[in-house]
């Protein structure tokens, strides 16, 4: 019976029961964790460094899908079960799994060895040995960066942020450093201790030492001088997109590979996650990450290109300004741009809809796209006008990217929401690459479908960025359930 249905007496057992349960889930999901690399999810939420009200509502999320809450009483279980097996790196959905579970029925332990046998004993291995990471710039997206590979040291990837660099800006650029990865006006706090050592140059993060380094020519730096080899130097500057460019940090000693935050130009592979990342070889040493606005957006065009055909599009995208605009009205080299970001929407030009073709060859050259630049911070939204092939409603439309946020291969990348009160600042912290925003949805003839894409610009971008420096390093962890 659903929960809505109890008496107020009933709701408040049910609730401190689904806490207890969560409460005793915390300690599991954290040793699963840091012990052995398993990260625990719900429909591609994951459970690992939540609280206890966070675990309950990654369980009330999967009503989406489920149409009732997905009960404690059978994910816990299971997390308990799995602690007991000495799991090997893995990735592991628990609301996929139970219900895979609740198809086959019988014992939850023997369920688990079958479905996890290629894991079972394996004792955490499948994270190969650790792989240093340096962020060449340390504005806002390298920031995010550092947060990301924070929180994920300690247990499930092998990537440890080694070292930042920057120029030095003032006596004090240490200090000022820290501080503002340790507070963000948009994202809030750190999630953790931070301390510096001014006289070794570095900020030591939930016990991570980060060397900071100062230069301005990344050809000069020798990482080996600090203990790190084999890098991958994530370029968050912007100042090379080309090849010719971001070939200088492999000039470094130390360095193997380089990925920019930025459009790549010339040959340089542009990649966002989940769409295609299978372009990926050892041998490059190059990559792109695209843009904030690509990533957005590609992974839903693809999901609607490969059920219903897209003949041609406009993508109008409504974006938070960003630093490269003027606070009040001065010269900027840029049309529009020098015009006061904080009081004007500022139409200006965008590459995001043709660089879709970088990663999806089959939409080149159906698609155009312009910006508007708008007084908010952060958080921004696309709106994707398509002319379709086949015939669609907004109803199966929408059910098409609902389900893909919930269990597709996507799911990673596209969320989906139907509340009629979001707005913006609903979406910063979002870590999924865009989301639908349901409600408005409109399709008319069949064929013209209108849909709008909400995307951290920042953070959802970050964990695009992210995942995409893991298949850079190899990591390669099985997803269960398999399918």
């Amino acid at each position: 019976m659903a929960d809505n249905t109890a008496s107020p007496e009933g709701q408040l057992e049910a609730w401190s029961h689904r806490e207890e349960l969560a409460e005793k889930m915390v300690p599991l999901v954290g040793s699963l964790y840091r012990d052995h690399n398993v990260v625990t999810s719900i429909y591609g939420r994951t459970l690992v460094h939540q609280s206890v009200i966070d675990i309950i509502k990654a369980h009330r999320f999967a009503r989406q899908i489920d149409e009732e809450m997905l009960p404690l009483e059978d994910t816990y279980p299971l997390v308990e079960a799995l602690a007991e097996m000495n799991l090997g790196a893995s990735s592991i959905d628990l609301a996929l799994l139970n219900k895979k579970f609740k198809a086959v029925g019988g014992d939850v332990r023997e369920f688990l060895n079958t479905e996890l046998a290629e894991v079972a004993g394996g004792e955490g291995a499948g994270v190969d040995s650790t792989r240093d990471v340096v962020l060449y710039g340390f504005g806002r997206i390298g920031r995010l960066l550092a947060r990301i590979l924070l929180s994920h040291a300690g247990g499930g990837s092998s990537l440890r942020l080694r070292a930042i660099v920057v120029r030095k800006n003032s006596d004090d650029d240490l200090i000022k450093r820290a501080s503002l990865l340790r507070r963000d006006s948009i994202h809030g706090p750190f999630d953790g201790t931070l301390s510096v050592d001014a006289a070794n140059n570095t900020i030591t993060a939930n016990g991570t030492v980060i060397q900071v380094i100062y230069s301005s020519d990344p050809t000069t730096v020798d990482y080996t001088a600090y203990g790190i080899n084999n890098a991958i130097v994530v370029d968050n500057t912007g100042r090379w997109r080309d090849e010719e460019g971001l070939d200088q940090h492999l000039q470094a000693t130390g360095v193997s590979k380089v990925l920019l935050t930025a459009p790549g130009k010339g040959d340089i592979k542009n990649i966002v996650f989940g769409v295609n990342d299978g372009d990926i070889v050892e041998s490059d040493s190059i990559l792109s990450a695209a843009s904030c606005t690509t990533n957005g957006i590609t992974p839903v065009l693809k999901v609607l290109n490969d059920a219903y055909g897209i003949d041609h599009g406009h993508v109008e995208t409504v974006h938070a300004y960003t630093n490269d605009q003027n606070l009040t009205d001065n010269f900027h080299k840029g049309s529009r741009r020098g015009r006061s970001a904080g009081l004007n929407m500022v139409l200006t030009e965008t590459g995001a809809a043709k660089a879709v073709a970088k990663a999806l060859p089959e939409l080149k050259g159906k698609l155009s796209g312009n910006a508007i630049r708008v007084p908010t911070p952060n958080v921004s939204m696309a709106i994707l006008n398509l002319e379709l092939e086949q015939p669609t409603t907004a109803e199966d439309l929408n059910t098409l990217l609902r389900t893909e946020s919930l269990t597709g291969e996507l799911r990673a990348q596209i969320d989906y929401i139907n509340s009629p009160e979001v707005v913006s600042s609903d979406f910063v912290g979002s870590n999924r690459a865009g989301v639908v925003d349901g409600l408005a949805t409109i399709v008319n003839n069949g064929t013209h479908a209108i849909v709008y894409v909400w995307y951290d610009n920042e953070y959802g971008y970050s964990c695009q960025v992210v995942r995409v420096i893991e298949k850079m390093a190899g990591e390669d962890v099985p997803h269960f359930p398999r399918a």
